[in-house]
């Protein structure tokens, strides 16, 4: 297909492709799907080989959350069952972290719910990245903890750690249908915040929102042209109590072909497949190796994963080794650029269509699988051993 040996060529330059490349691929159709995911494999294992990084998430502060995001089940208003705890203390977060490193994780990325950290907030998560750090060296920390203040940022480099997540979610044009109680503008700053101090930029999207294929391309060149060094790609998670709960609009073969529309626009970057990937890839989770390098290893934040076996198993099943503690998870251009590449065209494309209005020749969507959603009820929050 001449289209794949274009991506792969631009790829392999780390050259953007073109709006319309990128939409073509989400209309590839299903019977092509192989040649797909092998073209992005292509690109994948030019800059990171056959390994895979694992994360592991800890809830610092679960529920309760003032903002309205539509698809999480934190939300203001949520009704979804989820587990609601105040703040883990220094040595708890530091006990839920260890055992994501004892089952392979490399990075431990620590979240709390709300619109942004206080200054004693961010003394609080300070304490506990030291803590991780003196009982695990050589690991990562990432926080992700909202919107932040002027200089918090360097403080929380200043404290250790590593990374500092922000996802975009989904494209500038919808992003008020999604959220109304902050802005986009107010996401691309907090990234911008971020990478001014130092703190390697993690940014992503949620996938099955409802969006156009317009609007997933929209997000992925704006992901691009922000240039951060790890772009996680959540699939929804419909729970029962938000308003996205009617959202199954997802298969597996349209989740690889977002996958390997990611991997062609951002060639060179640690694409991580993060929430949902359960729940939407099934039995299909293996394929999605060739494309991303980097997954979550066991639960989220608010649902179960599988179990942090099942996850290695299917690693090494797959012909793809657990990326090690030594090894340097970028390409060495970027690496030596101080996690940021800066050596390529970002890309940002104009908005496109309106959420929910559906791509032509778009195939059926199976039943809900709504016995697939799981809400956490171990780890972090909870006097249950932690799935890792």
């Amino acid at each position: 297909m001449d289209l794949l040996n274009t991506l792969v060529d631009k790829g392999l330059r780390r050259e953007l492709p073109t709006r319309e490349e990128a939409l073509a691929v989400l209309a590839t159709s299903d019977d092509d799907l192989l040649e797909v995911v092998a073209a992005a494999g292509k690109v994948r294992r030019q800059w990171f080989g056959r390994r895979v990084k694992l994360n592991y998430l800890v809830n610092l502060k679960s529920g309760l959350c003032p903002e309205d995001c539509s698809y999480c089940s934190q939300r203001l208003g949520s009704k979804a069952g989820i587990l609601k705890y105040t703040w883990l203390k220094p040595d708890e977060a530091s006990k839920a972290a260890a055992a994501g490193v004892a089952g392979g994780a490399k990075r431990v990325c620590l979240v709390a719910s709300g619109r942004g950290p206080t200054d004693r907030d961010v003394d609080r998560v300070s304490e506990t990245i030291e803590a991780i750090k003196e009982q695990n060296e050589g690991v990562e920390v990432c926080a992700c903890l909202g919107l932040l203040s002027d200089g918090q940022a360097d403080r929380l480099r200043s404290a250790g750690a590593d990374a500092y997540n922000h996802n975009l979610n989904t494209s500038e044009g919808t992003y008020g249908n999604i959220t109304t109680t902050h802005t986009y503008a107010d996401r691309v700053e907090t990234v911008h915040q971020a990478q001014a101090a130092g703190l390697s930029a993690c940014s992503g999207l949620i996938a099955g929102m409802g969006e156009s294929d317009a609007d997933l391309v929209d997000v992925v060149f704006s992901l691009r042209e922000l240039d951060p060094d790890s772009v996680p790609v959540n699939f929804l998670i419909p729970f029962e109590g938000t308003p996205l709960a009617k959202e199954w609009n997802l298969t597996p073969q349209r989740c690889l072909r977002i996958l390997a529309m990611v991997r062609f626009v951002c060639p060179d970057v640690e694409v991580r497949l993060a929430g949902g990937r359960e729940v939407h890839l099934r039995s299909m989770q293996p394929l999605a190796l060739n494309l991303v390098n980097s997954i979550f290893l066991g639960d989220y934040l608010t649902s179960e994963g599988q179990a942090g076996q099942a996850d290695l198993d299917m690693i090494a099943d797959s012909g793809f080794e657990v990326e090690g503690a030594g090894t340097t998870t970028l390409p060495a251009h970027r690496a030596e650029s101080g996690g940021r590449c800066g050596s390529h065209d970002g890309g940002c494309a104009p908005c496109g269509e309106s959420p929910g209005e559906a791509a032509a020749g778009s195939p059926e969507v199976p039943a809900a699988r709504t016995d697939l959603v799981a809400v956490r009820r171990r780890g972090a929050g909870t006097d249950l051993a932690p799935n890792a």
